[in-house]
């Protein structure tokens, strides 16, 4: 088959190759705005929680995200993606009027569910990749060549953040784990009772989550890649970095605004 194709391939390809990569069969993007997100704190920091009569969140970002994909029954070749993020907040709070912010760190949890195309097909494959174990039985473990979801996202907008009283239907409906609740300072606190005051949280998420399979494809080649630069292990003495820096002349003299030098004027209406 790649002989076939060589024959048809332009003169400045040098050779077809079959190559095993992933596939991105189906990909979304999405832009959520999750409010109200109940944050969990560790013993410490709810004892302030509790205190706390106002609350500014300073920071958000994603600590782990876990993802579960499942085949969709009813529907040949889709899967469903079941992704939970596991955010690690900043807050700062206020237990009395101008008095110093009291900086504590809490976890907020976000389910999302989304439905790719992931082609069907599911196999079994072996290789002499696995490692040897405790039994050499497990030299020839197969893996399978099922889709695998990818979840991209950046760190999380802060919006806002209130204290609000805790009611049945904030009940933590996951287990948070180990390493996120060391960036806290311990084991989360959740077993309060109704009533008790809790920080509720506004972020805004940018994610993108895709479906990758790994097949084979015949791409053309141009040839084998060799690195043009050389290594280079000097270091440049610090008055020569300074120099190449330009003057910032802008710090010096500040730029007018884009509508008075266009109107000519000074921008009033």
């Amino acid at each position: 088959m790649a002989d076939e194709n060589c024959n048809i391939l332009p003169d400045n390809f040098k050779e077809a190759v079959c190559i095993d990569a992933g596939r991105i069969y189906d990909s979304c993007c999405d832009r959520d705005c999750l409010e109200d997100l109940r944050c969990y704190f560790c013993p410490e920091a709810q004892q302030l929680v509790e205190q706390a009569t106002s609350v500014r969140v300073r920071s958000a970002e994603v600590a782990k995200v876990y993802i579960d994909v499942e085949p969709v029954s009813f529907n040949r070749g889709y899967y469903s993606c079941d992704i939970t993020f596991f955010f690690v907040l900043e807050f700062d709070l206020f237990t009395a009027p101008h008095s110093k912010p009291h900086c504590v760190k809490g976890v907020a949890t976000y389910n999302k569910k989304v439905i790719l195309y992931g082609s069907e097909g599911n196999v079994k494959v072996f290789s002499n990749e696995t490692t040897l174990e405790d039994e050499v039985d497990h030299l020839t473990r197969p893996t399978t060549n099922m889709p695998k979801c990818v979840v991209q996202c950046v760190d999380p907008i802060a919006l806002s953040a209130r204290i609000g009283k805790l009611c049945n239907c904030y009940d933590c409906c996951c287990r948070i784990p180990k390493c996120v609740c060391e960036c806290i300072g311990g084991d989360v606190v959740n077993d309060c009772c109704e009533g008790t005051p809790a920080i509720f949280v506004t972020i805004g998420l940018f994610s993108i989550v895709q479906l990758i399979r790994n097949v084979q494809m015949l791409i053309p080649v141009y040839d084998f890649c060799m690195p043009e630069k050389r290594c280079d292990d000097s270091t440049d003495h610090p008055c020569d970095i300074f120099k190449r820096i330009k003057f910032p002349t802008d710090d010096f003299f500040p730029p007018r605004c884009e509508n008075e030098n266009k109107n000519g004027g000074c921008g009033c209406n």
